[in-house]
Parts: C-alpha cells; structure tokens; sequence
C-alpha cells in the first residue's frame, strides 16, 4: 500500500477494537483513568511522549501558582528609578524578556517593561542623541496580579485569552511572593523548555517559597542537598534527590504522592513514567 493511501477496513476496525476494549468501562476517578492512558501507551496506541504530557495535563489541573512560582528573592525586576545604563545592563545580562517594573519596594509593581519595548526605545533616543532622557513608565505594560492557591490549569486559560505571559503572585496578606511565566505552566506538561540562553546553576536547584517549604529540582545532587540543609543523606546507592525519595517509595511516584524521609516531606510535583522532576520539600518539626 503507498503512503497515500487511506487505511485498510481492517486497520480501522482493529483500532476502534482496541480503543473500545481499552475505554470500554468508565474511569472512576483520576487514577483510573492514568491507568487506562498507560494500558494504551502499553499497547502501543499512545507513545510515552504522548503518555507523558496526557499525565501532564491532568497534573497541572491539581497544581497552584504556588507550586511553580520563582518566589520572590529570585525574581530579576527592573527599579523605576534606575538610570537606563542600569537598566540595559540587567536586561543584557539576565537575557530574560519581560521583567516586573517597582516603585519603592518589590511589593510596588507598577507594570512589566518587555525586552523588545525597551530595544525601541533605545533605537529612537540613539537617533536623537537622548539616550540619557529615556523614560520606560510609558512603554510599562499592565501587570497581571494573582493568588498563590490560583490553579494552574484556570491560569493557562487565562494566559491565552487575554494574551499574557507573566503573572505575579501574592500571598494572602497583598505581598509579593513571586512571579509565574506561561512557559512555567507549559514546563509542567512537555517537561524542560530549554533554549541557548538557559543556564544550569546549583543555585536554581532548591528553591525556598516558605519558612520550611522548598521548591527542588529532582536531579540536584544529594551532596549538594546535604550541603544547603546540613542533612547526612547517603549517596552511595542513588546520586539524587530524586533518586532518594523514589528509593523510599519503592516505585516510580506519580505526581501528588509524597512520602517522609526525615527531617522532611517530599512530595512530587512532577513527573513522567520515566522520572521525578521536581519535588516540594517541607521541613518537619523536631517533635
């Protein structure tokens, strides 16, 4: 048969055999239905790719701002007041794109300035010779404020419809906590975008977003974790965090799971059918 050819009868009735036998009951609940997407993948009807963000999809439905958010203490922002030397200089370095813009404290946005508004306004005052009269409030954009608890999926939505592409987020007493991105959200389904200007550091691998709660990469190296939180966690059988915590389970996690290994709670924020991504750390008590 050419490749241009329609499938075979055949073919086509042997499919929707399969899908019928696969989905042939209704799933109950969430788990029910992972379980039926990996009898597909199982059965060669969905690739693990495909598998991986189906899994992915159903994840960010359960997941909030807050889970992903680069708090505060990381966010790359831009001072109202800064000379525009200044200013050139951390968006060169930073090779970020938007960046909050504060008044008097990180908890005054007064807008998101965009990489290519700013490349305008610098090409026009170069014509004019007034590079040092350059002024950023009128190139400001409106900034998008949300709820750490905001879903991630309501917040996807929303970055479409209203064509945004970076949110910030505040706690529940009106402060800035941090700052979410469209492609954070996306990084939860197709996994790591990375491009020629990403950067790998130790430092983007534990992140802290409350007194005892971290954000953490699950390929950050138990020497390094032991390090930052002064832990003693072997190495001798696993290299990762990752690899410690599904060592404590006993199999491959799925999102939502957790599991103590003291002194914390590791709970798995993402992950495929092949491997944790990231993980919530909280810290437990000493009681």
């Amino acid at each position: 048969m050419s490749d241009d050819q329609p499938p075979s009868r055949s073919f086509l009735a042997r499919l929707r055999h399969k899908f019928v036998e696969i989905f042939q009951s209704t799933p109950r609940d969430r788990e029910s239905l992972i379980a039926m997407l990996r009898e597909a993948e199982a059965r060669t009807l969905l690739n693990p790719d495909a598998l991986s963000m189906l899994e992915g999809v159903l994840q960010v439905s359960e997941m909030q701002a807050r889970d992903i958010m680069i708090p505060r203490p990381k966010m790359v922002v831009l001072d109202l007041d800064d000379s525009i030397e200044d200013i050139l200089n951390i968006v060169i370095t930073s090779s970020h794109s938007r960046f909050p813009v504060i008044g008097e404290s990180r908890d005054d946005i007064v807008g998101v300035l965009l990489a290519k508004d700013l490349l305008n306004l610098y090409v026009k005052a170069v014509g004019r010779d007034s590079v040092a009269r350059i002024n950023i409030r009128d190139s400001l954009r409106p900034a998008v404020i949300i709820p750490e608890s905001k879903r991630l999926d309501v917040l996807l939505k929303d970055f479409r419809s209203k064509r945004n592409h970076m949110a910030m987020i505040v706690d529940e007493y009106g402060s800035i906590s941090g700052l979410v991105t469209i492609e954070d959200v996306l990084e939860q389904i197709v996994g790591e975008i990375e491009d020629e200007t990403d950067i790998d550091t130790d430092e983007d691998n534990i992140n802290q977003i409350d007194i005892n709660e971290y954000n953490i990469k699950a390929l950050t190296d138990i020497e390094d974790f032991n390090e930052y939180f002064g832990t003693q966690f072997a190495d001798d059988e696993v290299d990762t965090v990752g690899g410690l915590v599904t060592q404590a389970f006993g199999h491959l996690p799925k999102p939502g799971e957790s599991v103590e290994i003291k002194p914390f709670e590791f709970t798995v924020l993402n992950a495929d059918n092949r491997r944790i991504r990231q993980l919530k750390a909280i810290k437990l008590s000493d009681d």
